[in-house]
Formats: structure tokens, sequence, C-alpha cells
């Protein structure tokens, strides 16, 4: 009974039947990690890719331009009409504007302020339409949801409360006169 019990277990020891799939066991988690970071990283730099292709837009209109103050409200609809992949532009993105001093440069507050949609709508943090020929600083922050949040690099990236990613792009320019 011992001896037929080892030439079985000899037997199948020697066997290749099933190479195929114990290295396809081991190695499709690893191509399937690869697939998922990389299907994340493409629609992150897609969406912030569309985001600084809606702020360079609205910056040359704004730039070149009737010399009017611009409104929040129409920089942000020139941001979203351009920014083309974008979803759900106007709700989540936020935008801030300050004048900066070119002798003693001052930037805009280290942290961006982004929407949350847990919390209620906040005014404008800061949106100071400037003067002609004054450098202006435009910060925009635009909150997502990421596609495989408990993934590798979904897992990652830092979010809020609600599970949101943020993508943050700024810009300068200066407003030139009439």
């Amino acid at each position: 009974m011992i001896r037929r019990f080892r030439s079985l277990l000899g037997r199948t020891a020697r066997e290749e039947d099933g190479n195929a799939t114990i290295e396809f066991v081991l190695l499709f988690p690893i191509y399937l990690s690869f697939m998922i970071l990389s299907i994340e990283l493409g629609f992150i730099t897609m969406r912030h890719t569309m985001i600084e292709r809606g702020m360079d837009i609205a910056v040359r209109e704004l730039r070149l331009g009737t010399g009017t103050a611009p409104q929040h409200d129409e920089i942000k609809d020139i941001i979203c009409d351009n920014a083309l992949v974008v979803l759900d532009c106007e709700n989540s993105l936020r935008l801030e504007m300050e004048p900066a001093n070119l002798f003693v440069f001052n930037s805009l507050d280290t942290e961006a302020d982004c929407t949350d949609k847990e919390e209620e709508a906040k005014p404008v943090r800061s949106f100071t339409p400037g003067q002609q020929n004054q450098l202006m600083l435009l910060r925009a922050c635009y909150k997502y949801d990421p596609l495989f949040p408990d993934e590798f690099l979904g897992s990652s990236l830092s979010t809020d409360a609600s599970g949101q990613a943020s993508i943050i792009s700024m810009t300068a320019f200066v407003q030139e006169p009439i």
C-alpha cells in the first residue's frame, strides 16, 4: 500500500502538467496590479492636463480681453468649458486669485482650499480681480473620486474625509492694459 502511494506520488512529482497554470497564478496578480495602476495614473494625468488646458485658455482670454475685471464665475465657466473630460467641473472646482507684489513676492497660502462634498458651500476664499499691469496668481483645485480607491495608487493618494483626492494647478499672469 505504501509502495503504491510512493510510486503514485513520484509519478505526480515528475509530471509537468499544470506548469503554465502555476506561472499564471503567480504572475497574473502582478500584471493586473500594473494595469490598475496605469489606468488610474492615466486618468489622473488626463484630468490634470485638461484643467491646465482650461486654465491656460482662461488666462489667455483674461490677458487679451477687453480690460474689464474678470469675475469668478466667468473664469470658472471658461476653465470648465475647455477642460473637456473633467466630470462635474462646475461643482468640484474651486478658484483662488490674488495679486502678487513683484518686489516682495507673496504667494498664495500653502494649503489649497478645495471643495468638500460633505461640507456646506463656502464663499470664495479670496478672489481679487486685479488692475491693469498687475501680476496675478490663480490657483484651481479640483476634487475627484479615484477609480480604484483601495488599490495601489488610489490608496496612496491623499484624500479628504469623503475619500476624494485633489488636483491643484497654479498659474500667474499679468493683466494687459486696454
